[in-house]
């Protein structure tokens, strides 16, 4: 039955809180999942089960539109930068299943192109977070999960697929994707195809958006084999890729003065991730391993050719890397203990079409040997307690060749108490140590010259203090949170390679949410504070670090009828901010513009034909002409011409499972 049940799902997640998740959760996680195929009443879901948290979202300012504190800037996916906390997630351990991620190529692209159609989930611990996320989680950690086939496809079949089409009306977009999964004898397999082309997009005043037209093919092959003894082995390999014509700077629609360059230039970028995993489905107390092996890596190619620059650029970064570690269950305490490792590289070569000397190739290399224990523990029915220690050993290769070593300790701590059965509390720190962060492709210099002194490690302290009152069908939450990092490195082609930064983000969260049968509400705010280099933060400076935030509320709501008609939207809200940073004055900047977007949609799933699901939505209902928040250049006036988000725009999607 598809019906009825969606009370109990939204019930987890009125709040950036998720009760059902594996691991500890303290208040202020963000978890966003997919429906699984039935939910804690043993009733089947009805939305499908590739949408994340209602949004049915095409790209990362979509995947995380409820959530007031994540803001991600640029209307052009291969351009996009996530903000948590204010802290680009550069500066957070991502993973893609597991698999550690090392894509910074260049400041004008996005860090980590991500299909949210390939995801499960994605698992934010914002600023605190526990020492298996990985190294490097200087300001928290960010993990995505594909999809599995046990999340396509109940246990008693052998074989299932789904078919969907979407179209938007901004831009004539169209996607068409297929994905094919089965399972016998212990056997999996699953593929996932996604193609998706289009036009260049309009804002809310009818203006083209440079460089906005759509071309991404990504795809996912994943096979496995579990024994019945419970041992699984799963491979995995995702493709993401994003070809077209962008703005010359993909994140910027255009400079005022300068160096003449073209408008636009094509944008090449390919993201590959290959993971090998083996985990025990039914571990037996002392005994839960985990081996994962993996490779990940990024590639971007500038094809200047063609026009009055008359050269091409290439960068790539990637890891090899894994982790074997073993989780120890002994009843109210779990002990999750291993190692890491990770072999980064970051590669750029720049040719000059009509001028060989000019020519340029440069490469930094980095490796880490990372060890770990998280301890979780409920040392009674209303305490929970994670906390836990790594340490990370390095060894460093610039691009002329030296070599650096550094080695340091991190540490986490997060409590959480239940006062009453409605009222909780909870607070984390952290002291991360992060070594060497590689150098962003593009501004490696081979010329660089290292200081004998080596370059500063980045740390950083981590401080959460939370409420949330929950009486069952409402819930309110507050959250103060901290973050300081202090000798990011900010690598300068001109300035050289040992440059650092500081830079701190501090403010609070607060939410309310109201479940009824069949549907819910929830409203969240956010102040964001950041700082670089003990001033107000700007969005030149901050490149990789930060930008100035400001106040956020984002609403969320959704109905289930009884005739298999889902109805729901969302609205984000940012207010003027005038903490800005002015170079010339070295004082206060101008005003940052506030906006108002609002998206509604419609979704049908017939009775008579469960496996069909047809959607409606309205993206930018009232046509607003803006820029999010955190896109770059807003605060240059004059300078930098922002690019805006995509106006009013009709999108229908069908789907259907076989």
């Amino acid at each position: 039955m598809k019906a009825h049940r969606y009370l109990a799902y939204v019930a987890t997640g009125l709040l950036p809180l998720a009760a059902h998740a594996e691991d500890d959760i303290f208040l202020g996680t963000i978890l966003i999942s997919a429906p699984t195929l039935e939910d804690p009443e043993g009733e089947e879901i009805d939305i499908t089960s590739d949408e994340l948290a209602l949004t049915n979202p095409s790209d990362l300012s979509e995947l995380f539109v409820a959530e007031p504190t994540v803001q991600v800037g640029s209307s052009i996916p291969l351009s996009q930068k996530l903000y948590v906390n204010g802290i680009e997630e550069n500066n957070l351990a991502i993973s893609i299943d597991g698999a550690r991620q090392n894509n910074k190529i260049f400041h004008h692209n996005t860090t980590t192109l991500v299909d949210p159609g390939l995801l499960k989930a994605a698992r934010i611990d914002p600023g605190v977070a526990p020492a298996d996320a990985g190294p490097g989680a200087l300001a928290g950690a960010l993990a995505y999960e594909t999809k599995d086939v046990a999340d396509l496809l109940s246990e008693d079949a052998n074989f299932g697929g789904r078919y969907r089409f979407e179209y938007q009306s901004n831009g004539d977009i169209v996607a068409n994707s297929l994905t094919l999964y089965g399972q016998q004898s212990g056997f999996e397999y699953l593929g996932y195809l996604k193609y998706a082309t289009g036009n260049t997009q309009k804002d809310g005043s009818g203006n083209e958006i440079i460089g906005s037209a759509t071309d991404l093919l990504s795809g996912l092959v994943k096979t496995a084999y579990q024994t019945e003894e419970g041992s699984r082995f799963e491979l995995s390999y995702e493709r993401v890729r994003d070809d077209e014509v962008r703005p010359y700077r993909a994140n910027i629609g255009q400079i005022i003065g300068g160096r003449p360059v073209p408008l636009t230039r094509p944008y090449d970028l390919k993201r590959e991730n290959v993971v090998f995993t083996y985990t025990e489905a039914e571990p037996k107390g002392l005994w839960d391993p985990k081996v994962l092996l993996a490779y990940s890596s990024s590639e971007l190619f500038l094809d200047e050719s063609g026009l009055p620059t008359n050269q091409t650029v290439s960068g790539k970064t990637d890891s090899f890397n894994g982790e074997i570690s073993n989780r120890f269950d002994f009843g109210w305490t779990e002990i999750n203990a291993g190692l890491d490792f990770y072999n980064d590289t970051a590669d750029t070569d720049y040719k000059s079409l009509r001028f060989s000397n000019r020519d340029e190739a440069a490469s930094e290399k980095l490796r880490n040997i990372g060890v770990f224990a998280q301890v979780r523990m409920r040392p009674n029915d209303r305490t929970d307690l994670s906390f836990g220690l790594r340490g990370d050993f390095q060894d460093f290769t610039g691009v002329d060749g030296s070599k650096q070593s550094t080695s340091g300790v991190s540490g986490n701590f997060a409590a959480q108490y239940n006062i009453t059965d409605q009222f909780t509390v909870s607070a984390g720190y952290s002291n991360v140590w992060g070594g060497i962060e590689l150098a962003e492709n593009f501004i490696m210099n081979p010329a660089w010259s290292y200081p004998a002194t080596g370059i500063e490690d980045v740390t950083s302290e981590n401080v959460f203090v939370a409420a949330k009152y929950d009486v069952g069908v409402w819930v309110a939450n507050a959250k103060y949170f901290h973050t300081k990092i202090d000798n990011a490195r900010a690598a300068s082609y001109r300035a050289g390679p040992a440059e650092t930064a500081d830079l701190e983000s501090k403010g609070y969260e607060l939410g309310f949410g109201y479940a009824w049968n069949g549907g819910f509400v929830r409203v969240g705010y956010a102040n964001i504070d950041t700082d670089i280099n003990g001033r107000t933060a700007d969005s030149f400076t901050g490149n990789y670090l930060t930008m100035p935030m400001g106040e956020f509320v984002s609403l969320q709501a959704a109905h289930q009828f009884n005739n298999g008609l889902l109805i729901g939207g969302d609205a984000q809200v940012a207010f003027d901010y005038d903490d800005t940073y002015d170079f010339a004055t070295r004082g206060r900047g101008p005003e940052l513009p506030g906006y108002t977007v609002v998206n509604v949609f419609a979704q049908y799933t017939p009775k008579k034909m469960q496996n069909l699901t047809l959607r409606a939505e309205v993206s930018n209902l009232f046509d607003e002409t803006y820029a999010n928040r955190a896109t770059y250049g807003q605060e240059f006036v004059g300078e930098v011409v922002a690019l805006n988000e995509p106006g009013r725009s009709l999108r229908l999607m069908a789907e259907i499972e076989f």
